[in-house]
């Protein structure tokens, strides 16, 4: 079986890469921008598929960033990703038509209003204003591989799931993950022997993280699945307390200042967690990584790199 990867060299793309290299039934290229393949020209991507042949595509190419980046470059955040789209359909189309595309989407995504975010729910409302550029580009990708698929028949699983974290992301603050980003700034704030490290908001909300390794085992687990273009959510309906994580992190890095919280900022939802019975139904074999575990393995990645 031939596999391409599109977004190899990013965080989610080469955890996949370093996972389908270890299983010799599947010969596996990674490309990405960096690599010569940019998917927002549609000449590069339909040689790349052409010359790949390939029978699945995972397409992990993705322009996003913090909720500071997203909102200031939200043209560019939506267009791009859009684009990317729009050409990987089309080449597919014309290249490789019984390929079947699989990706995944963030649960931001979702209603700005949601608690436990159930698949029924998920276009039940407006993407939240913070993140509405990427959330709403999703949205777009959505559409789009239904409208392929009622047209030429081409194939798509789509999957939602909670923000990533672990090793092997970005050092950069605007393009790392959320609860990569606060590990960075702890580490940084040891360094620098500050007494205290400050949490916007009251620490309250509750959000759940995806571990590298559970987004990566999701995705290679699609391979198995026909045809599935409405998403389906990959979370154990379980999250953590901004303030929980902030502890964890500062246990784990040896951090002796105070975690503070500055209530001046506003919390946003109080629970964004992703329901769980229709996974439990797709893949009742599905395991999640132990968090305290992840916010280790996620710390000591960083104190080599910090």
């Amino acid at each position: 079986m031939n596999i391409l990867i599109l977004g190899s060299t990013g965080f989610v793309g080469k955890n996949l890469l370093a996972r389908l290299q270890k299983q010799t039934v599947y010969k596996v290229v990674g490309v990405s921008r960096s690599t010569g393949t940019d998917i927002l020209n549609y000449e590069q991507i339909a040689k790349c598929i052409r010359t790949v042949k390939p029978d699945i595509i995972f397409n992990v190419a993705s322009h996003g960033g913090s909720l500071h980046y997203v909102k200031e470059y939200a043209a560019h955040v939506f267009s791009d990703n859009l684009q990317m789209a729009l050409n990987l359909y089309r080449a597919v189309k014309e290249e490789a038509p019984d390929c079947k595309i699989i990706q995944p989407f963030s649960n931001c995504s979702y209603p700005g209003s949601s608690a436990i975010q159930n698949e029924e729910n998920w276009l039940a409302g407006p993407v939240h204003p913070s993140i509405f550029s990427f959330g709403n580009s999703k949205r777009a990708i959505y559409y789009l591989s239904k409208c392929y698929h009622e047209q030429h028949g081409l194939k798509t699983v789509n999957l939602l799931l909670p923000n990533t974290y672990g090793p092997g992301d970005s050092c950069d603050p605007n393009k790392t993950h959320a609860l990569n980003g606060m590990v960075i700034r702890m580490l940084k704030a040891k360094q620098a022997g500050d007494k205290e490290f400050v949490v916007w908001g009251t620490g309250s909300p509750v959000r759940e993280w995806a571990y590298i390794d559970d987004f990566v085992e999701a995705l290679v687990l699609a391979i198995k699945v026909e045809h599935m273009e409405y998403p389906l959510n990959i979370g154990q309906e379980k999250g953590y307390s901004i303030a929980e994580s902030a502890k964890l992190i500062k246990k784990v890095c040896g951090f002796e200042g105070d975690i503070v919280f500055d209530t001046k900022y506003p919390d946003g939802d109080a629970v964004k967690i992703l329901g769980n019975s229709k996974l439990n139904k797709t893949f009742p074999e599905f395991e999640f990584f132990d968090h305290e575990q992840g916010i280790f393995n996620t710390v000591k990645y960083y104190e080599d790199k910090i």
